[in-house]
């Protein structure tokens, strides 16, 4: 049965006992009142005619005048047609003979006393007949009314309990199914596809169960081929991790191990099957390198590691494991993400360490072995442009020039590369000393000042009073001023200007170079400090080795210090480099 049906006759059915019960009542009521109206009317009008025909008797003499004749006769009239009880017309008939003999006026006046006695014997009668019926209709409603008090508690008492479990039981009709429709969607929530609902009655209900069950089964079959994608993915990304050469360890927000690849569990000496679940910290406590690694963000620096009585060298990477942060509470979902653990990457560079190692002693055993032949053309050349030797035409002296330059470059780019060996292989030697920066400062103009009065440009010094002293190696420091002048002069413009200056802010002593040339794109400024960058020119100037940025980087960090630089096209360029002041280290 449909639900709206149901709906109808339980509604139908208490409109029923509402008209029942009113039915009853209004009959019970009606039969009360007709017994009340019989005693009004009847009987209390009989006893009102006597009252009247007794008072024309006890007020006036006989023989009886005319008025009062007329008076009783209509009172005795209205009493003959008002006969509602036994014996009452056999009264009225003997009153109404004993009424003829008192209007006679030639019956002798005892005659007449009889008949007024006669007269109220039978108005006694009729008082007694009439006053026995109310007494006796008053028993017949009082019992009306007592049947019908029971009556209507009896139906009131069965209406008040159908009505009473109406109200109790159909609404179970609704609610029971409702009831198990929500629990059954609260366990589907919590993702129990096992969940059924089943309803006997064939209603709407029924049909929200066939399809609330369909759904399940639809979305079990849909969590079972999900879960199966997510293991057949889960397995694949475990094979594909487990193969890698690189060691690989995942960790969950509360630092336990996710997984561990049989790469990593060697390198760390940990049973991998063993680690699993278990959190990071319980293996950290006798295993350094493990909680080394753990501790470590991200550094850039390779480190070393003596595996199967080999050295290796490992680059040590993170990255975080982000998910999309739903959250189950807002009507909106977020786009935000939230980090769920870390997987820490050991990449194995032993290789590219050995040959980068093979390139430095390379470069370096090249640089040494250039640097001496390179060293006896310049003897030579200058051998060459001394007359006591022999004159040399203009032609001859231009070429040995040439020569001169280029040997000069040769050996430039040797040096750097030497120095470059040194920085790569970390035999950086530094020799500290505490200077005055204009020390430097002079140091570096007078490396560069010929070549400066070759072009016509000025150098400016900018420097601030009472400079602090600076703990440097002042070779090296003048070294990496000279190289950031020589740029300078080969960008610029003949008869330009080049600045110097040199300031103390916040405990550190700042040295920088200023040219007005046409300046460095941006693109280029992030990676001038880079091994063998150039900056691509136009042709008009010599690029270099593209080394001695690198170097001067190496150099000013190996002091702790740091290095960059402000460029902008058509503004010229500013390198920098600053340096604890002596103070700050006492």
């Amino acid at each position: 049965m449909k639900i709206k049906n149901k709906l109808r006759l339980g509604f139908g059915f208490l409109f029923v006992v509402v008209l029942f019960f009113g039915a009853v009542s209004i009959f019970y009521i009606h039969e009360i009142s007709d017994s009340a109206k019989v005693i009004l009317k009847n009987n209390y009008e009989s006893l009102n005619f006597a009252r009247e025909m007794r008072t024309v008797l006890d007020e006036d003499r006989l023989p009886l005048n005319d008025k009062s004749k007329t008076d009783f006769s209509h009172q005795l009239t209205l009493e003959e047609h008002n006969i509602t009880e036994d014996g009452e017309g056999t009264a009225a008939a003997a009153l109404r003979i004993a009424f003829n003999e008192l209007q006679s006026s030639a019956s002798p006046l005892t005659q007449q006393e009889n008949a007024e006695h006669e007269a109220r014997a039978q108005l006694r009668q009729i008082e007694k007949l009439n006053m026995q019926a109310i007494v006796r209709k008053n028993d017949s409603a009082q019992a009306s009314v007592r049947k019908a008090t029971l009556f209507l508690g009896l139906a009131g008492t069965f209406t008040f309990l159908v009505l009473f479990s109406f109200s109790v039981n159909f609404p179970g009709f609704i609610a029971n199914p409702m009831r198990a429709l929500l629990e059954g969607i609260r366990e589907i929530s919590l993702k129990n596809y096992n969940q059924r609902l089943n309803f006997t009655k064939n209603d709407e209900f029924a049909e929200v169960a066939t399809a609330f069950n369909e759904m399940t089964d639809r979305l079990k079959e849909w969590e079972n081929s999900n879960l199966a994608t997510v293991l057949s993915e889960k397995q694949r990304i475990e094979t594909i991790i487990e193969q890698m050469q690189d060691a690989i360890i995942g960790l969950n927000e509360d630092k336990e191990i996710l997984f561990i690849n049989t790469a990593a569990a060697n390198i760390l000496n940990l049973d991998g099957k063993k680690v699993i679940g278990k959190r990071a910290d319980e293996f950290t406590i006798q295993n350094d390198l493990l909680k080394s690694i753990l501790e470590n963000n991200n550094s850039l620096r390779p480190f070393k590691i003596a595996l199967n009585g080999k050295e290796s060298y490992f680059q040590l990477e993170s990255r975080e494991i982000v998910i999309p942060n739903l959250n189950p509470q807002k009507t909106v979902i977020s786009i935000a993400s939230k980090s769920v653990g870390k997987v820490y990457i050991m990449r194995n560079i032993t290789e590219f360490k050995e040959r980068d190692e093979a390139k430095t002693n390379f470069i370096a055993t090249i640089s040494h072995e250039l640097k001496t032949p390179i060293s006896s053309i310049k003897m030579s050349l200058k051998l060459l442009k001394d007359e006591r030797i022999g004159p040399v035409n203009p032609q001859q002296l231009e070429l040995v020039e040439h020569i001169n330059d280029d040997s000069d470059r040769l050996l430039k780019i040797t040096s750097e590369l030497l120095d470059l060996s040194q920085v790569e292989t970390g035999n950086i030697q530094l020799n500290f000393v505490s200077s005055d920066p204009l020390e430097i400062v002079n140091y570096a103009i007078n490396a560069v000042k010929f070549q400066a009065e070759q072009k016509g440009i000025n150098l400016d010094i900018n420097a601030s009073n009472n400079l602090p002293k600076v703990l440097v190696d002042v070779e090296k420091t003048a070294w990496v001023l000279v190289n950031f002048l020589s740029n300078a002069l080969r960008y610029s413009a003949e008869k330009s200007k080049v600045i110097i200056g040199v300031s103390e802010k916040k405990g550190e002593v700042i040295f920088n170079v200023r040219d007005f040339g046409k300046g460095i794109d941006e693109q280029y400024q992030k990676r001038l400090f880079e091994r063998y960058f150039q900056v691509p020119t136009d042709g008009q100037n010599k690029s270099g080795s593209g080394l001695g940025l690198a170097i001067s980087k190496n150099f000013i960090e190996a002091q702790q210090g740091k290095i960059w630089v402000e460029s902008a096209i058509g503004e010229g360029s500013s390198f920098y480099f600053s340096l604890p002041s002596h103070q700050d280290n006492k």
